[in-house]
């Protein structure tokens, strides 16, 4: 009986680190990616625009640039110098970022 009961033991303490591998904070997922830019809204809202990610394919992470983001002439610079950036420090498998219209 005591074999059994190590083995049940090994195999909760294996099943109870799972959850905490799938939930790192640097996998590249759509919620680790929307917990990134929920940083950066606020400063894309004070603008009067947002982004939303359409998809994610591999590496790349797809967004779009909502309200006035979308006309902005600077919004490849908030692109490329704001959310890729922060993205790939918060998440380093994310190798690019490109606007979906």
């Amino acid at each position: 009986m005591t074999t059994d009961t190590t083995t049940a033991e090994t195999t909760t303490a294996e099943t109870s680190t799972a959850p905490a591998e799938s939930s790192d904070p640097h996998a590249l997922t759509l919620e680790n990616v929307e917990r990134t830019l929920d940083e950066l809204r606020p400063y894309l809202m004070a603008d009067g625009g947002n982004v939303e990610v359409v998809e994610i394919d591999g590496p790349i992470v797809k967004v779009r640039l909502q309200g006035a983001c979308g006309s902005c002439p600077s919004s490849t610079m908030t692109l490329k110098m704001g959310i890729e950036r922060k993205l790939r420090e918060a998440i380093p498998e994310v190798n690019e970022v490109v606007q979906v219209l």
